[in-house]
Order: C-alpha cells, then sequence, then structure tokens
C-alpha cells in the first residue's frame, strides 16, 4: 500500500482568488504533477492555470519544491517526500 504524502503549496496572490483566497493549500501526490493535479481537484478555477492543456508547466510561473526550481529538476515527474512545500510564482518580466 502506498502511503499518502501530506504536501503543502504556497500560492501567490495573484491565483489565491481561485482557492477562496488561501494562502496555502495542502494536496496528496509521489510527484509534482501528481500534486498539480490535486490542486485541480479541489479547486478547479487552477485548470489551465499553472500546467498547460498539453501537459507542461506554463512558461509565465515558476515553481519551486523546497526553494529548488523544478525546471532544473524533473519538471512535472519531480519526486516529493511528505512534508515538502511546493512554492508557485508568477514570472517577472520588464526592465529598463
Amino acid at each position: 500500500m502506498e502511503r499518502t504524502l501530506s504536501i503543502e503549496i504556497r500560492l501567490p496572490t495573484v491565483l489565491r482568488t481561485h482557492a477562496a483566497g488561501a494562502t496555502t493549500v495542502a494536496v496528496e501526490g509521489s510527484t509534482l504533477g501528481e500534486a498539480l493535479n490535486s490542486l485541480v481537484t479541489q479547486y478547479p478555477g487552477f485548470e489551465g492555470q499553472i500546467v498547460t492543456a498539453e501537459g507542461t508547466l506554463h512558461k509565465f510561473v515558476n515553481v519551486y519544491v523546497n526553494d529548488d526550481d523544478v525546471r532544473y529538476l524533473d519538471k512535472l515527474e519531480t519526486k516529493l517526500s511528505d512534508g515538502d512545500v511546493i512554492s508557485i510564482l508568477p514570472a517577472v518580466a520588464g526592465g529598463a
């Protein structure tokens, strides 16, 4: 029997409306992809906000697992451990 992992997702202000204003939500999953699917199951407003219809991370969203950028890990296949923290941050562009 596979053990259920408790994962925390920290949400940026711009996405909190999809989670009734919550700053963090608890999800389950053994990979980043599973955790994000759990997020969408709990809060359908996240559908398409983080993962594209093609099943990849949106380019304008940065996702970290315990402060490690998942683009340099295994992206949606990044393995999770109980108590891990996922942070979602909108990409910042611009400059002068």
